[in-house]
């Protein structure tokens, strides 16, 4: 498949360009969200695309987010026709990368959930004993299940800024108590629900992050993407054991490439080699099938 790194529809006025995601105005309630091949990692937009990685997250966020409906609405609009929008031409582009969602209005916070002692998680807890303001019992180790998942809030940066980990009172502060309230129990639902979906198929989600954004009434909505390789840490079950970080079906291999390298993670990012690109894209595929083939 070809690679797309940035999309070019001159049928419809470009909204935002995110780190992933080019964003596209249809009409006053809805937008077209295209999925690129573009890859971010330590909050870099990296210069080498993922081929086909871009179709695959839009598949695995519109399977997640029909999964969950039971849960909370979410922002797919799948009654409109794209075609009534974008030429041939312009569809060929996309080829399978857009989906079609309702305007919400975002909310400032990145919704993070983790089940697992791991990442940046791990970092604070060796130093100060507590995840975002969530106090943990001594002695846990590396990749160590927690008693009960963590909802571990950041602020949402703009493209080229770094996250910051924020705690609940930041969260109220941001939103107000019930709206705050709201999100976390969301997250936590949303959370334990694919966990347990994920686990009876091989893979453990050791963390996740959501977004969510309102309509005119105040209805909390899923949006953006959601449980993809882009968005979460996931591990291959059978190997998992406590104390080592498991390999992941997640960009971490791309992580862990970029560490090797004398690069001080700020941009430009470095070019990809072959193999990297190669390798990322089949640990997303492995992921992608394990979860959604005979869903």
């Amino acid at each position: 498949m070809h690679a797309l790194y940035e999309s070019k529809l001159t049928s419809l006025p470009l909204l935002n360009q995110g780190k992933v995601r080019d964003l596209y105005d249809l009409d006053d309630h809805h937008m077209l969200i295209v999925t690129t091949d573009r890859i971010s990692a330590f909050d870099v937009v990296l210069p080498t695309p993922i081929p086909g990685k871009g179709k695959l997250l839009t598949e695995m966020a519109r399977f997640w987010m029909h999964q969950t409906e039971s849960i909370l609405p979410n922002q797919l609009a799948d009654d409109l026709v794209l075609a009534d929008y974008l030429t041939h031409d312009e569809l060929a582009q996309l080829d399978g990368r857009a989906m079609v969602a309702r305007k919400l209005k975002p909310l400032p916070v990145e919704a993070i959930v983790r089940g697992y002692l791991v990442g940046s998680g791990w970092q604070e807890y060796q130093k100060t004993g507590q995840v975002c303001g969530h106090t943990l019992d001594k002695g846990l180790q590396l990749a160590q299940k927690l008693p009960e998942p963590l909802f571990t809030p950041s602020t949402k940066a703009e493209v080229g800024d770094h996250d910051e980990n924020i705690d609940f009172d930041a969260v109220v502060r941001l939103l107000g108590q019930e709206k705050a309230e709201a999100v976390r129990d969301l997250s936590l639902q949303l959370y334990r629900y694919a966990a347990d979906y994920a686990q009876e198929r091989g893979i453990i989600i050791a963390d996740t992050k959501f977004e969510f954004g309102e309509d005119a009434d105040g209805r909390i909505h899923l949006i953006d993407e959601a449980l993809t390789p882009d968005s979460s840490r996931f591990w291959p079950a059978a190997t998992y054991q406590v104390g080592s970080n498991p390999p992941s079906f997640d960009k971490q291999y791309i992580r862990d490439y970029l560490l090797s390298l004398d690069w001080d993670k700020t941009a430009p990012g470095p070019e990809l080699p072959p193999k990297v690109v190669e390798k990322t894209l089949e640990k997303y595929q492995e992921a992608e099938a394990r979860l959604m083939d005979n869903a």
